[in-house]
């Protein structure tokens, strides 16, 4: 999609304002524990990411994305039964959050690899 924007419009600057992956449906009962281990949200964004890397090498201009949602909240179009977030919302304990596996993750991907030190010299 993003190669097609880039040759049928001129190549526009892109910002990609909400992308990411909602709990399955059945995962709503789950315990905070369980909640907490969303490794399928963190293969979603593994495999968004490297696509879109892939598309900003042959010369995409993606200048901003932003992974939806920081805090779990619900889709409307599914009656409110999916939620989102990379940090769980606990709504029976005072809202207490909790990040989940995908919030490590995303805090890791983003970190910029220190260049390693030279062994010559």
């Amino acid at each position: 999609m993003l190669l097609y924007v880039k040759e049928k419009y001129n190549n526009p600057l892109i910002y990609i304002t909400e992308n990411g992956r909602g709990n399955d449906l059945n995962d709503e009962g789950q315990t905070l524990e369980e909640s907490l281990l969303d490794i399928y949200r963190i293969d979603y964004y593994y495999r968004h990411l490297y696509y879109l890397r892939s598309a900003m090498s042959e010369g995409v201009k993606v200048k901003g994305y932003f992974a939806w949602s920081l805090l779990d909240n619900f889709e409307w179009r599914n009656g409110y039964s999916v939620g989102f977030g990379l940090n769980y919302v606990d709504r029976n304990n005072g809202l207490k959050r909790y990040p989940k596996l995908s919030a490590q993750w995303f805090k890791n991907f983003l970190i910029k690899p220190q260049p390693r030190p030279s062994l010559e010299g």
